[in-house]
């Protein structure tokens, strides 16, 4: 059956191909690649990425900013530069092959290829490997060590006998695991030594003193069990807490290395409730120090083995999570005797369903507390009140941030913006002081905290208070510095900002087009580019990984998009003067910029939807720029198509743009069929790639446009209440006026969305016939039973979707049922002529599955042409391979009978029964 169906599209391909050019086939979305893992060295004279081919093997190479090839490994990915740029660290996997035909064999999982760790220097081209690797690490800011977990290691043999010999046996026959731990190598990279450390569950560096720290099961009487941290300078080794059975978590050094804490449970009894302690050990000590146990911890809670440890950048407090007691079951019940009811109240802040979903959350939920290291003062900061907790000025300030929305949590059932009150609590005292109250929007710490900021949607004002008078400053109250283009019923959102400059003196903050510099305390900014007049964004890139502040006398590079052309660009910006000029300014998109930490040049990706986003090189001046990576150079040889951008008029008088995809050589003299695609704005994406791939959801571009196909991608402006004629008056001008154009065929044009897109579908072939054939994904038809659903994948009420936010109805059904029923498609199924594919999955989590399935029953009951797919166990989208595939090989198959007149597909013309499911796929055309 698929040999017949791969015979038809060839007889297909011959017949269209152009010229000499092939035209894309679904076998070749296994030969394009992408690129993953790209990096620059610090010393900015490597790059390394790894291209993937298909969904299958990658491949890893190194290249120097020449784009001459310095190392390739098949099959490598996860590549890392150590920090000092002399080795390159990454790991090498089996064959996909290979393991899929291990796993047909029914090899255990267990008994599967492990990775191989892969060490290749720089300076002298050697290559070490390593196999049978489970994890491994680098130090973030020095480089001399490397350090690596093996799942199995060869065991020296001994001349040990007798009862000592037995003794030794049995705790050298542990099994290697994640309970017993892996065995840890030690390397020095540039002498090669090695020390290796059994049976070790937990490791970690500090990020700039030598130091490493690990916890290890034991072995005998030469390893004993605990936690060590061992001095990489000198090897001295400290067991720093020894202990026959015991578990460990969240160990953490501080920046140097001098200080280390870690959560500890010593306690060999099953109690429900684990006795987790907290440990401090400083260099220069013998033993660990325990601060904080059950006894010690402030009532009503417990030391966290779960909450994150850090430490403050200067060294002085310690910070560590509190957790409330957890809620045990009695262990003595049966299973018959344990009742089983969900009890929903009405006025509980949280839905149950959320509730359900966040259980494990819930049991893991740690409470920020403080230890100052001087006096070991213990202060809680973040509370069952105040749950969340930010700390200012990387934990050297005096203060906190918390925030709670317990009181306004209800709200979530129909809107999304939910408030939310802040205070400060002094890091020293304990004492909370509430500072903002009913703030929808994102709260934050300026980097030195000295004021607290963020946007208020309900105001739609971008605002400061200052911590220590109290003082609260409005800076942009009635000025346009919210989404302009909101159409939703919601409050607007805003642009954000690009940052503060340093000790906190003054704010940047974006509006649509430019950057403003606010000072904290006055509302009169200053605009620092000229974007608005015409129409450029600008937007600041952070290029240190350690800024936390903008150096306003520095270079800045600044990403620059035109909204009329769709160009991009970047501009250089002196602080100094506040003027600036246009580095580049191109028809392509702009994407992952990095700068090499140690020097000045750049790595960054250059894509259109005829250039695929390769790696290019250059310095901060971008005047030559070096192509890194080719990752695709069989695209040549295949017909592509080009992307242009269109305007037009909606019915309700508004200006549009979309995208308008063509074959490459396209003939303005032919007809061709179209497939219009759309979501809701999607034309300022008119430079990025669509490589041909299985999408899980959505036409691939590239692949249409290669087999004949125009697509047109309008963009829709929504009018409030009325989501489903708003796509109406903003899609069909769009597509009369191509048809005015001349090559398009009128009679053969299809329309293809999903989700958001699926409902806008189902919604206008309900009212036009335009459209010869759609394809409706996980689609909405009825708005009054999908308001009382539930998002299960979050547990979320699905109210606030129809008052607030996407679906646009802007109220309840029982304020506007006459619009609930108007947008709904299930009223006016009957007016529809149009044959419809629907794939809806029954175990989406974003749009209940019974939402599809009235769709297609109420078609079914009219004997409309319409067809089912349902992808068994995937979610709002097939997500695994072969169902991807499968996807895409029957709406092909379908666009293609309805818009070229190809013949119909077995499975659409009888189905595939369910007896055949899985084996038989109908895809064979018939005659």
């Amino acid at each position: 059956m698929r040999n017949s169906f791969l015979v038809s599209l060839a007889l297909l391909i011959s017949l269209t191909a152009f010229g000499q050019k092939k035209v894309l086939d679904h076998p070749d979305f296994d030969i394009w690649n992408r690129i993953q893992g790209s990096s620059i060295a610090n010393d900015g004279k490597f790059i390394m990425y790894s291209l993937q081919k298909g969904e299958k093997d990658s491949h890893l190479k190194i290249k120097d900013g020449k784009a001459q090839l310095v190392f390739e490994h098949e099959r490598g990915e996860r590549g890392r530069f150590t920090f000092d740029s002399k080795y390159a660290v990454f790991t090498v996997k089996a064959w996909e092959d290979s393991v899929m035909e291990m796993k047909r064999r029914k090899v255990k999982k267990n008994e599967l290829p492990k990775d191989t760790l892969a060490i290749y220097s720089l300076e002298n081209s050697e290559l070490v490997k390593i196999g049978n690797i489970e994890s491994y690490k680098l130090p973030e800011k020095w480089s001399s060590h490397l350090a690596y977990q093996l799942t199995e290691i060869k065991e020296e043999k001994k001349a040990d006998d007798g009862e000592e010999k037995d003794k030794k046996s049995k705790k050298k026959n542990k099994k290697v695991g994640k309970d017993n731990g892996y065995h840890l190598v030690i390397r020095n990279l540039a002498s090669g030594n090695q020390d290796t450390v059994k049976y070790v569950t937990s490791y970690v560096f500090a990020e700039e003193g030598k130091r490493l720290a690990y916890v290890t099961t034991g072995m005998d009487s030469t390893i004993q069990a605990g936690v060590y941290v061992v001095n990489l300078e000198n090897n001295q080794k400290t067991n720093i807490l020894a202990a026959d059975e015991g578990k460990y978590a969240n160990l953490a050094f501080s920046k140097s290395g001098q200080h280390f804490g870690f959560v500890a449970d010593l306690d060999t009894t099953k109690a429900l409730v684990r006795p987790h302690e907290l440990y401090y050990f400083t260099e220069g000590s013998d033993q660990a120090e325990k601060l904080v146990d059950a006894d010690s911890a402030p009532e009503g809670y417990l030391v966290s083995g779960d909450g994150r440890i850090s430490f403050s950048e200067d060294e002085t407090k310690l910070f560590f999570g509190l957790a409330t007691p957890p809620i045990v079951q009695d262990t003595t019940l049966l299973d018959e005797e344990i009742v089983n009811v969900e009890v929903w109240t009405y006025d509980e802040p949280r839905l149950y369903t959320i509730q359900e979903l966040q259980v494990k959350n819930d049991q893991k939920k740690s409470y920020e507390a403080v230890i100052h290291l001087g006096n070991k003062k213990l202060v809680q900061i973040a509370t069952v009140e105040y749950p969340e907790a930010e700390l200012g000025d990387e934990g050297n300030a005096s203060h906190a941030l918390v925030e709670t929305s317990k009181p306004y949590e209800i709200q979530t059932q129909w809107d999304v913006q939910v408030p939310s009150d802040f205070a400060v609590v002094n890091l020293t005292t304990g004492e909370n002081k509430l500072a903002l109250q009913k703030v929808i929007g994102r709260v934050s710490l300026s980097p030195k905290a000295t004021y607290i900021y963020g946007y208020d949607i309900a105001d739609s004002t971008w605002f400061t208070y200052n911590i220590q008078s109290g003082k609260l400053t409005k800076l942009t109250e009635g000025k346009l510095f919210y989404d302009e283009l909101n159409d939703a019923p919601q409050y607007p959102s805003s642009y954000r900002i690009a940052g503060w400059t340093e000790n906190d003196a003054s704010i940047l903050i974006y509006d649509r087009y430019d950057i403003w510099e606010f000072n904290p305390e006055d509302p009169n900014g200053k605009r620092l580019t000229k974007g608005r007049e015409a129409n450029i964004r600008y937007r600041y890139n952070r290029l240190d990984d350690e800024e936390r502040s903008i150096d306003r006398n520095g270079k800045w590079i600044l990403s620059t998009f035109n909204e009329t052309n769709k160009n991009a660009g970047f501009y250089e910006f002196n602080g100094k003067n506040n003027r600036g000029k246009q580095l580049v300014d191109a028809p392509y998109y702009f994407a992952g910029l990095e700068k090499a930490q140690d020097g000045k040049n750049l790595i960054y990706t250059k894509q259109s939807f005829v250039d695929f986003p390769d790696i290019h090189y250059t310095d901060m001046t971008f005047k030559k720029s070096t192509k890194i990576s080719t990752a695709n150079p069989q695209q040549s040889d295949y017909n592509w198509g080009t992307a242009e951008l269109m305007n037009w008029t909606s019915l309700d008088g508004i200006p549009l743009q979309g995208m308008l995809i063509k074959p490459e050589n396209f003939d303005p003299n032919k007809k061709y069929p179209m497939i219009v695609n759309f979501y809701e704005k999607s034309s300022d994406g008119l430079h990025r790639h669509r490589a041909p791939s299985p999408g899980r959801s959505t036409i691939s571009y590239s692949f249409y446009t290669s087999r004949g196909y125009v697509i047109f991608n309008p963009d829709i402006h929504y009018r409030i209440g009325y989501p489903g004629e708003s796509a109406y008056n903003c899609v069909i001008p769009g597509v009369t006026q191509l048809i005015g154009e001349g090559y398009i065929d009128k009679d053969n044009i299809g329309v293809q969305g999903h989700s958001w897109g699926g409902y806008q579908i189902a919604y206008l072939v309900t009212k036009t016939d335009l459209f010869k054939a759609a394809e409706a994904g996980a689609p909405v038809p009825n708005m009054i039973s999908a308001y009382g659903g539930i998002r299960w994948w979050t547990g979320l009420s699905r109210q606030f979707q129809y008052e607030h936010t996407q679906s646009r109805i802007g109220g309840t059904p029982w304020e506007y049922p006459i619009r609930y029923i108007e947008n709904s498609p299930i009223f006016f199924v009957d007016k529809i002529n149009t044959p419809l594919l629907i794939m809806h999955n029954d175990a989406d989590g974003h749009v209940p599955w019974y939402q599809g399935i009235e769709f297609f029953m109420s078609l079914r009951r009219l004997g409309k042409p319409a067809w089912f797919l349902n992808y068994n166990g995937e979610p709002h989208w097939p997500l695994k391979i072969q169902n991807r595939k499968d996807f895409n090989i029957r709406m092909q198959q379908f666009f293609d009978h309805y818009l070229q007149g190809a013949p119909k597909p077995v499975w659409m013309e009888r189905g595939v029964p369910a007896i055949e499911k899985g084996i038989n796929q109908g895809y064979e055309l018939t005659k």
